[in-house]
């Protein structure tokens, strides 16, 4: 549920829930999330996907990133 998701992103460190935020709420491409970071893409993928197998673990595999979009869905 949108709750339990947004309390576990509480639970990343900054970084990892800036990247995930910028990816999947903002729809920000790598490269965007990379400006917008101030750092390299590469960094953004690993940010990104330690981000996820900490969600993971805290909220199990059903991680439904979807939650993550604004209410009313992507544009």
């Amino acid at each position: 549920d949108r709750t339990a998701l947004m309390q576990a992103l509480q639970q990343l460190p900054p970084r990892q829930r800036a990247a995930i935020v910028l990816r999947f709420y903002d729809d920000l491409t790598e490269a965007q999330t990379a400006a917008a970071m101030d750092c390299a893409v590469g960094t953004v993928k690993s940010q990104v996907s330690a981000g996820l197998a900490k969600l993971r673990t805290l909220l199990g595999d059903a991680v439904d990133l979807d939650d993550l979009m604004p209410a009313g869905g992507a544009a």
